[in-house]
């Protein structure tokens, strides 16, 4: 009787093949793990490309890749089980970034039809190689992978790779059939930021050096000419010097973490207590400053990397966009957060065996917590539940809910960012509405209408006045610095108002406080009237087409029409002597508004 296998190597070899990598850079930073789990301090990626010739044109493509390191290499025994799906030497070992034993079969197979490796322990003159390739798996002719043996590395990876030293491994493939992107360029230009941001601890400390190399397969040694650049750290949180960020800010932080610091969760998981840290980042306000910052090159660096960095050893899993909130995408650049945990609780974070995700972790922070209390429910009663259950989500709970606590604070904070009563790229700073406002006003206090302001202009030397002016500004969020020059702007112009942004915990659109002589209008970044009207008309119309601004003013009007009728309804409900009340304060509004908004002939 013939015999069969449960599941036939080639099918399952094919089943393989479709691993779930995003893409060739995330299946290129497996090997990489492996090249700095072996001690690495140098790894390369090098792509040989080959003209292919049309019948009117030629193009350059992709032909092969390797990744070259100058880790430990390996022994023969280590060799053949690297290449076997599932084994390797550290499959119970949790101190590094390696561990599951898939990554140089798995990754090499989803690109791939085949893939050598060679490694070496003294010189590249002693490697030994050996392969897999589907098209013999598949025929039946290789059914387990092939005992190593001494074979020369061909020569040229012996000219082009620069990290060729006393130990080492080369892992090349060939017959590429699943690479999304079809140059060397391609790869190189995709895989640079990735690379740069999931190795950006181990790049910004200077433990390991990423070479990112092509070159043209079809000519001599003496004719081939390397286009190279090294990986820069590429850092979400922005707080790392010296990253991929375009200059201003390549060589400083963008970002800081201002009043939030990192937070530590102890996790008690299988008898023994790991730690889980949690950090946060936005903005500085300089790197918002000017015109339209979302457009600018450092802008749009920060426009790829949106989400809540997952860490693992150093080493990050993936950047969850799930935070991301669309509705203010432009925004969403602008803050940074991470979770960092030891391999010790992959379990626990349901790290998947391709280290791209943490998948118990997603799924609880996409998950909608309300619908997990019972009604009436509070969380400390919920957290007490889990804590008598036992339940292991427990801790992931609590960080996901820091994490949105924290996140929306921050968002808060940005909305309120870059409070300025600077006239904008199209407005005369002679027409705003701070100075047309203060001519008013200077003539109602010849009138004799005097207010709060007044008395204290009159009463306070300058020099007190900045400093009262900036410390309200301050409170509302604005930063030392811009608080203190938006204080002297006004005082040293004469004006009686300024403008500021923040998020209050009242129903109030706009607070008003009378400081050092100036009165301060506080406008609340939380209330819909800011949304629907302020918003929407500080949209700069020239990176928006005409549908797009005839919308905008749209929205604009609905939003001031509601705002009329909000307050009519408010009157209409209003009873006896507070309706009488209610008119005279519509009445007495009115008449002050026609004197700000009266435009002499």
């Amino acid at each position: 009787m013939a015999s069969h296998d449960i599941v036939p190597t080639h099918l399952i070899v094919n089943a393989l093949r479709d691993s779930g990598y995003k893409n060739t850079a995330y299946a290129i930073a497996e090997l990489m793990d492996n090249a700095i789990q072996a001690g690495a301090s140098s790894v390369e990626l090098l792509c040989g490309e080959r003209v292919e010739r049309l019948s009117h044109r030629s193009r350059t493509r992709i032909n092969e890749i390797a990744v070259l390191d100058n880790g430990s290499g390996m022994d023969a025994a280590v060799l053949q089980m690297a290449l076997q799906f599932g084994n390797g030497t550290r499959l119970h070992d949790y101190s590094g970034i390696g561990r599951f034993g898939m990554g140089l079969p798995s990754s090499s197979i989803s690109q791939a039809r085949r893939v050598d490796v060679w490694t070496w322990q003294d010189g590249p003159d002693s490697a030994i190689h050996t392969y897999i390739d589907i098209g013999e798996i598949e025929s039946g002719e290789l059914q387990q992978v092939p005992v190593p043996s001494t074979k020369p590395i061909p020569n040229i990876w012996r000219e082009v790779g620069k990290t060729f030293e006393e130990s080492g491994t080369l892992v090349v493939w060939t017959s590429l059939d699943r690479i999304i992107w079809r140059t060397a360029k391609a790869i190189i230009d995709n895989s640079a930021l990735l690379i740069g941001r999931m190795y950006r601890y181990f790049l910004c400390n200077n433990k390991v050096q990423i070479r990112l190399a092509s070159f043209d397969m079809d000519v001599t040694s003496s004719q081939r000419r390397n286009n190279e650049k090294y990986a820069l750290p590429n850092d979400p949180l922005y707080l790392l010097p010296y990253t991929s960020c375009p200059a201003p800010w390549h060589s400083a932080p963008m970002f800081a973490q201002h009043d939030f610091q990192n937070t530590e969760f102890p996790i008690k998981f299988r008898g023994e207590v790991h730690t889980v840290k949690v950090r946060f980042s936005y903005a500085k306000e300089e790197a918002r400053a000017g015109y339209n910052p979302g457009s600018q090159p450092h802008g749009r660096h920060a426009n790829n990397n949106k989400g809540v960095s997952i860490v693992r050893a150093g080493r990050e899993l993936e950047l969850d966009s799930s935070w991301v909130d669309e509705t203010a995408w432009t925004r969403e650049r602008w803050w940074g957060a991470e979770v960092s945990f030891p391999p010790a609780l992959d379990d626990l974070f349901g790290v998947t065996n391709n280290k791209q995700s943490a998948r118990n972790f997603r799924e609880l922070a996409k998950a909608d917590l309300d619908d997990e209390l019972v009604s009436g429910q509070t969380w400390t009663a919920k957290k007490e539940e889990l804590a008598i259950e036992e339940d292991p989500r427990l801790p992931l709970f609590e960080i996901v809910i820091h994490l949105r606590k924290h996140i929306s604070t921050i968002r808060r904070l940005l909305r309120a960012q870059g409070s300025t009563s600077k006239p904008t790229r199209h407005e005369d700073a002679t027409a705003s509405a701070e100075v047309k406002g203060t001519q008013v006003t200077r003539k109602r206090i010849e009138e004799g209408h005097r207010g709060e302001s007044d008395k204290q202009e009159k009463q306070q030397t300058p020099t007190i006045r900045q400093q009262e002016i900036a410390s309200e500004l301050i409170e509302h969020g604005t930063t030392q610095k811009l608080a203190e020059q938006l204080a002297a702007q006004t005082v040293g112009s004469g004006l009686k108002y300024t403008f500021t942004k923040s998020s209050v915990a009242t129903p109030a659109f706009f607070n008003v406080q009378s400081r050092g002589g100036v009165v301060i209008i506080s406008l609340n970044v939380d209330h819909p009237a800011y949304t629907h009207l302020v918003e929407v008309l500080q949209k700069d119309s020239d990176y928006l087409n005409e549908e797009e601004v005839r919308e905008n003013l749209s929205n604009a009007r609905q939003g001031l029409e509601l705002l009329l009728i909000a307050w009519a309804r408010y009157e209409d409900e209003q009873s006896g002597t507070k309706r009488e009340q209610t008119q005279d304060v519509r009445w007495d509004w009115g008449r002050v508004a026609r004197d700000f908004l009266y435009e002499e002939e």
